[in-house]
This record gives C-alpha cells, sequence and structure tokens, in this order.
C-alpha cells in the first residue's frame, strides 16, 4: 500500500511539473516541506469546457469516486435562454471518464444549475432547469437512470436531503444579470418590495413548494445604518446550517440613498421561515460558510478590525475575527470534516494568479495550494473562480480553472499529506 501511494503521488507530482513548464512556470518544488506545493492533475480536458461552479455544494459521492461536473461548448460570453449545457460526472478511478448524465437551460457561470449530490444517498443527483415557463429541478439516480421532476427549482439542500429552499431566480437575473437564470422574466420587475416573490420550502418526496419568507416582509425589518426608502431588493446565497435547523440567506438591495451598487445584510431562519434574525446588518456580508448548527464563517466588515473573516453566532450579534492578516482577502470558504482546517481562496492577484490555499484555525499556519493564473479574457460574470470543494473523506481538492491553457477545466489537488 505504502509503494502504491507513493508512486501515486509521484505521477500525480510529475503531472503538475510538466503543466507547470507548458505554462512558463518555475519548476514546483519536491518533498514534503512547507514550501512545496502538493501534487495536482486535470481531471477534464477539451475541446469542450468544464466547471462545478460554486463552493457549498457536494460534488462528490459519498465514496469519493465520482465528482459532478458541466459541460459546454462555448465561453466568454452570457448564457442566452436557448443555450444548452450538459450535466455528468467523472469517474476519477477509471481514467478521469466522462460520464453524460443529463443537460439544463437554466444555469449561469458562477453557480452554474446547483448541480450536486443529494446529501444522505448514495445514487441520487439534482439539478436546475427550465421547462415551459417555469424552472424546475430534476432528480437522478445515477445508477438506475430514473429521473423524476420537482415542479420548483431549488438552491440549497438540507442535510437530510429532503427539504430544500430556493430564492427567485427570475427576480435574482432582474436585479444582479449572471447569478439567476436566462429566460424567463421577473414578473415583479417593477415592484421594488414585492410580497409575492422571496424564499420558498420545497418538500423533495412531494414536490411542494411554499412560499415561506417574502422579500417585503424582510424590507421591513429596520435597517439602522442607511435610508432604503427608494431601494428596490431582492434575495440571494442560500445555505443550510450542519443540522438543517436552520438556513442562511442574504437580504441585498440597490438604490440605498447616497450609496451606489447594492448592499447586503446576513440573516438566518428556520426551514419554515419562522425565528427570522438578523446576524450581520453592517452592510458588506460576502462568502460565508456553517462551522456547525450555530455558528457562521463569513467575510465581512466589523469595527475595529475592517474587512475579514468573522465567526457570527447565530441569533445574536456576537462575532470574532479569525484569520487575522491572514485571511483578509474575500474568498469561497469551507471547513474540512472535523473543522480543523479553513479551505479558501481569493480572487486573481496583481499577476492575475488565484491562490487557493489552506488555514489551520489552531495555529494560524497558512498552506497554500497552487498558484492558477486566469487570463485576462476571463473576466466579469464568465471569469473562473477556483471555488475549492472538498471531497468526503477531506484528503482532496477539485477547483475551476483555465490556467492549463484549454479553457476552463477542473482539477484535482493531493492533500492528503498536509492533512494528515
Amino acid at each position: 500500500m505504502h509503494q502504491r501511494n507513493s508512486t501515486r503521488r509521484s505521477f500525480l507530482r510529475q503531472t503538475l511539473q510538466c503543466t507547470a513548464a507548458a505554462l512558463g512556470a518555475a519548476p514546483l518544488a519536491r518533498g514534503n516541506g512547507r514550501n512545496a506545493l502538493p501534487p495536482v492533475r486535470a481531471i477534464t480536458r477539451g475541446p469542450r469546457y468544464h466547471w462545478f461552479a460554486y463552493y457549498d455544494k457536494l460534488q462528490f459521492d459519498p465514496t469519493g469516486r465520482f465528482a459532478l461536473g458541466m459541460e459546454v461548448d462555448f465561453e466568454h460570453r452570457s448564457p442566452k435562454p436557448n443555450d444548452t449545457i450538459k450535466v455528468g460526472m467523472i469517474d476519477l478511478e477509471d481514467g478521469n471518464r466522462w460520464i453524460e448524465l443529463g443537460q439544463t437551460n437554466a444555469w449561469c457561470w458562477q453557480q452554474g444549475c446547483m448541480l450536486q449530490w443529494r446529501p444522505g444517498s448514495s445514487s441520487e443527483i439534482l439539478w436546475n432547469d427550465r421547462q415551459g415557463d417555469r424552472f424546475v429541478c430534476h432528480i437522478l439516480d445515477v445508477k438506475s437512470r430514473r429521473k423524476r421532476t420537482v415542479p420548483f427549482p431549488i438552491y440549497s439542500v438540507s442535510p437530510d436531503g429532503k427539504t430544500a429552499v430556493a430564492a427567485d431566480f427570475r427576480r435574482i437575473q432582474y436585479m444582479r444579470p449572471g447569478y439567476g437564470y436566462a429566460g424567463l422574466e421577473d414578473p415583479f420587475r417593477d415592484e421594488r418590495i414585492p410580497k409575492d416573490s422571496g424564499i420558498w420550502r420545497v418538500d423533495l418526496d412531494t414536490g411542494q413548494a411554499e412560499l415561506v419568507i417574502s422579500i417585503a416582509e424582510v424590507a421591513a425589518i429596520a435597517y439602522p445604518h442607511g435610508d432604503l426608502s427608494e431601494a428596490t431588493h431582492y434575495f440571494n446565497h442560500l445555505l443550510f446550517n450542519t443540522d438543517g435547523s436552520r438556513f442562511i440567506f442574504l437580504h441585498r438591495w440597490r438604490g440605498e440613498k447616497g450609496r451606489s451598487g447594492f448592499r447586503t445584510r446576513m440573516l438566518t431562519a428556520s426551514p419554515e421561515g419562522r425565528d427570522i434574525a438578523v446576524v450581520d446588518d453592517n452592510g458588506m456580508t460576502s462568502h460565508f460558510i456553517w462551522r456547525d448548527p450555530a455558528h457562521i464563517l463569513a467575510y465581512s466588515e466589523q469595527k475595529p478590525h475592517g474587512r475579514g473573516f468573522y465567526l457570527f453566532k447565530d441569533q445574536t450579534r456576537d462575532f470574532d475575527l479569525i484569520g487575522g492578516d491572514i485571511m483578509k482577502r474575500d474568498g469561497h470558504c469551507s471547513y474540512l470534516p472535523g473543522n480543523e482546517w479553513i479551505l479558501n481562496d481569493g480572487y486573481p492577484d496583481r499577476n492575475r494568479n488565484q491562490t487557493p490555499y489552506l488555514y489551520h484555525v489552531k495555529t494560524g499556519r497558512k498552506v497554500e495550494l497552487g498558484h492558477f493564473h486566469q487570463p485576462p479574457q476571463y473576466k466579469g460574470e464568465w471569469r473562473v473562480d477556483t471555488h475549492p470543494r472538498f471531497s468526503p473523506d477531506g484528503r482532496s481538492v477539485t477547483i475551476d480553472s483555465p490556467h492549463g491553457g484549454n479553457g476552463r477545466q477542473m482539477y484535482l489537488i493531493d492533500i492528503s499529506d498536509i492533512v494528515a
């Protein structure tokens, strides 16, 4: 076993060194020292382009053998209503074989079609699509290929796989193009604060959907830091906590008096839409993840530290700075199993390199996982964030990146030596 693992590590390291050499990069350090980058290999290839998108969805099946992904034949423009992409999975134990599973017309570059493994299932996956005048969610058993369709899209799924919550993708697309789906107009586009748009709770077994939180309800909650009387509101970025008892949602608006762009506050609620709590109302909350049922790691701006990652306690206004100056830049954060390590990344630096990394919570140690170049044509809506995701055993990380010279593809990073 030791010899086989050593051979595998050597092969992966050689793969990354060959990629780096092809891009004109400096040779990678060998060995397991602190300055050595871990092995990386491509798990998809051209001529078509592949990516998974967001960082807070289950990309891997419970065994870690199959990784979900999407396939498209163009880049560098916004999706049109009739642009169809393929949905599939990669067999990591069979030469990274691509297995096609379906397709969709409801997707965006940043968050895809909400493709994810159904929590608690060894064989079912979910993704959104458009059928006629509505968005829907497909549930497919990848072994039997039996598929059924829930007549409502989903955003985040509870840890038991039975319930989903969803924002209004029509409203999101209208308010922030590139994060919703093309093809259907927002029926409330002339309303600043609609009462019939908001967050729905979806039963994934019966397909029943119920509006549990309206935009009007949340917009009525007092905001002490500005005048929202002329603002237009929407919801985005929903995520269940680790036991399914509550979920996060971001309340966003444009048109606040005296400000340009959009502003944000972070709230939580029960799956039934009850016990709504404002957790962060400073106006700038970005990426977040639940550490446990009661604590949220989120990029925010708080006095006296300024911008950084903070650990908020749900249903309170308590928080602590995490990572200090080491995690000062915004990124797509998650906790590896056991909560000992935080997996994170950052946007391109001055040389347009993206650097996913691990942060050891107890010691403050930062371990970089590679430097992945993003050519300048990847910008705005169709940029390629690395969006690092971890395998079920926490020993591998996948990223999206165009650094290999053949468009956006997915790469697997072996972090087993780091977290062992």
